[in-house]
């Protein structure tokens, strides 16, 4: 390790306002590969397959696709230059509160902290729901609920007792989803494909709406998969050379997802033999198409070896998601924040933060009965707490503040490409609590009226936001 390195970033963190308490050993590759294993095409482009092909069908696996790139993108980079300013474990949190104020800050975290909460639920609920199909074992309450609660519960263990071993896991990960996806695309195009590719501008719908209406609700399929790269700025903390290493982690996540992802996905589209049927296997329909393609035996291999790679997405999960309930409990913004901010003195990991998290999962999956609205609700909540320092940003830019600049930057295009971020962030928001998902608009409003009524009535007078900060002190 790289002690002159360590003690820089060790001091560029007690400016800050913290002292190093969490084991600083992850290079620029552990980092990268922690926000592309959360953002797993394997996991969110199969999980909501069905989802697309009902909603918009080849069309929505092409066209939506690159569509949702595109807007991700400039999310992406405008919160990688916030990273390169501000490397700490707080992250979205702290960014809001250097820029902005407490406040702020504090409706951030409550929203990131939310979204972590329901991107670990909708994640291993999702795998244990293909697990159950593959394994053959009847889709009940009891052997769902069960499946869904062994697997947070496995990702809780590694992520409290082997820390070391996730970090292995997380570089490991990168490794295996691409190994995975490229092995997919070679098995495809050998077996060859079932039609043309003309076929990939084939619009379809089945949900009895306007086919522009459908093609857009369709697009949380893309957008499911591109969310959680915050995991990079997450763990800033643990990270050497952060400044320069979490905004590359960040940008090359998304990009590198982007690209295979479409491959992936474009491949699987080409391998469907009957539209109509396939749109039938709904939430299995990536199985079923698979299995028709090359065979129940050597189809369920392949199905097996992605269900490896959501296991290790909710893994890198949980790890990013228990950085940021630590980071906020570090200042005192949950209730019992000293209990959740607690780091085991042996093992270096936020452990209580790691445990709460896994408890709050398994209340949110099964306390929503539609899975996509599980899924609208972590990609509302995530992309309101990625929005709200980008607009802090802005905001102080254009009133004649300063902030800080890091070296990881986009000079002149910075405030274009965060404009366009807030737009894109706005659009989403709107549209996935609409109609079938309007479960998670009564979620995100009842959420939102919550966190007033305590910030208004309780947080206000004894929360002081980040040790230090640019705003309201």
């Amino acid at each position: 390790m790289d002690q002159k390195q360590l003690d820089t970033d060790e001091k560029d963190l007690l400016h800050l306002g913290y002292v190093q308490e969490l084991f600083r050993d992850m290079g620029g590759f552990s980092n990268f590969a922690l926000s592309f294993s959360v953002i797993s095409i394997l996991t969110g482009a199969i999980q909501l397959y069905g989802y697309g092909l009902q909603h918009g069908g080849p069309l929505q696996m092409t066209v939506g696709w690159l569509v949702v790139s595109v807007f991700t993108l400039m999310v992406a980079l405008s919160m990688a230059e916030l990273a390169s300013s501000y490397p700490t474990s707080g992250a979205l949190y702290h960014w809001s509160s250097f820029l902005g104020n407490r406040c702020l800050g504090w409706f951030t975290a409550c929203f990131n902290t939310m979204g972590q909460f329901a991107i670990l639920a909708g994640i291993d609920y999702g795998l244990a729901l293909l697990l159950l199909g593959l394994l053959g074992w009847e889709n009940t309450t009891v052997t769902l609920t069960t499946t869904y609660i062994v697997l947070l519960l496995s990702h809780a263990l590694f992520n409290h007792f082997g820390i070391q071993l996730v970090a292995w896991l997380n570089n490991f990960s990168a490794w295996y989803h691409i190994g995975v996806v490229i092995l997919l695309l070679v098995v495809l195009f050998q077996h060859g494909f079932a039609q043309e590719p003309k076929f990939l501008l084939t619009f379809y719908s089945n949900d009895g709406y306007s086919p522009r209406y459908s093609f857009l609700i369709g697009l949380l399929l893309a957008q499911w998969t591109l969310t959680g790269y915050d995991a990079s700025a997450h763990v800033t903390e643990e990270t050497l050379d952060p400044r320069r290493n979490a905004p590359w982690g960040i940008f090359l996540a998304v990009v590198i997802s982007v690209v295979f992802g479409f491959l992936m996905i474009a491949a699987i589209t080409l391998s469907i033999e009957n539209l109509d049927q396939a749109v039938k296997f709904g939430d299995g329909a990536f199985t079923e198409i698979l299995k028709q393609r090359l065979g129940g035996g050597f189809g369920s291999i392949i199905v097996a070896l992605v269900l490896g790679a959501m296991w290790l997405c909710g893994l890198s999960a949980m790890t990013s998601a228990s950085r940021m309930v630590y980071a906020f409990a570090r200042d005192g913004g949950l209730p019992f924040s000293k209990f959740w901010a607690q780091v085991s003195k042996k093992q270096r990991t936020p452990s209580n933060a790691i445990w709460g998290l896994a408890f709050i999962a398994m209340i949110l999956a099964v306390s929503v009965t539609l899975y996509q609205a599980v899924i609208s609700i972590a990609v509302i909540s995530l992309y309101i707490s990625y929005g709200l320092p980008i607009y802090a940003r802005l905001y102080k830019r254009f009133t004649g503040g300063t902030d800080e600049i890091g070296p990881w930057n986009l000079g002149k295009f910075s405030n274009l490409v965060s404009i366009i971020a807030l737009l894109w962030i706005a659009f989403i928001t709107i549209i996935f609590i609409v109609p079938p998902n309007e479960q998670a608009g009564y979620v995100i409003l009842g959420l939102f009226l919550f966190l007033v009524f305590n910030w208004i009535f309780f947080v206000k007078h004894r929360f002081i936001g980040p040790k230090y900060h640019l705003g309201e002190k």
